[in-house]
């Protein structure tokens, strides 16, 4: 069995280290250590993206091997702890009945958070460039409008990482570089880290310093180490 090197784990820096992890059919890491501001993972359909994503916030538990999240096993750590700081959106945008504040705010309820005020609101929707007024009901937005929602809604929730399964996928090219440049100044800015899913080589050629490929279930780790 590979021994995993010890890493330093760097002040206000959110690190995840996988060892000899196995999974299934799907996934056999011997060693990733995850600590970029900004961390796309790429990869053919079926190779293991978003199985190791789910990996991350308890939503699957590996076979055998390990991950520490900032030098804490995850294994150790209540899988409700662990998702107030570590936040994913996945694919498929869920909505919930009422208006665009309620679905807003209800992200913060679930993770036992002081709700938004109404201008942080405001700025979430700007940020993902969603020109509605809060009162407005989902029932009618899009299905690009839906997830640009959910994008303000875990956003506003102040984690500590965002992992996001092709956050872009029902976006415009347009849109798509918009939301993703200010969700990268957004975590760069707040010192959050940002771990994306992602097949626009558009969006993975903006962050080249921090893309790993994964193919097969196997990565050798970020592609400019």
């Amino acid at each position: 069995m590979a021994k995993c090197a010890k890493i330093k784990i760097k002040k206000e820096k959110a690190v995840f280290e996988i060892c000899n992890l196995k999974f299934k059919n799907i996934l056999d890491i011997e060693a990733l250590t995850i600590d970029r501001p900004i961390t796309c993972i790429i990869g053919s359909s079926g190779s293991g993206k978003t199985t190791l994503l789910k990996h991350l916030n308890k939503l699957y538990t590996p076979d055998s091997g390990a991950i520490t999240y900032n030098g804490s096993d995850l294994a150790e750590i209540p899988a409700v702890s662990l998702r107030r700081e570590v936040v994913m959106l996945g694919q498929t945008p869920v909505i919930y009945n009422g208006d665009l504040e309620e679905n807003l705010q209800i992200g913060l309820r679930f993770s036992e958070k002081l709700p938004a005020s109404r201008d942080r609101l405001l700025n979430a929707l700007e940020q993902v460039k969603l020109n509605k007024p809060l009162d407005d009901p989902c029932l009618s937005l899009s299905g690009g409008e839906k997830q640009r929602l959910c994008l303000a809604r875990v956003m506003l929730m102040d984690a500590e990482v965002y992992l996001l399964d092709e956050p872009s996928a029902a976006l415009d090219k347009e849109t798509e570089r918009f939301i993703i440049t200010n969700l990268a100044d957004f975590v760069t800015r707040e010192k959050k880290a940002l771990i994306m899913v992602t097949h626009s080589e558009e969006v993975s050629g903006l962050y080249p310093e921090g893309t790993i490929r994964i193919e097969n279930g196997r990565t050798g780790g970020y592609a400019h180490e």
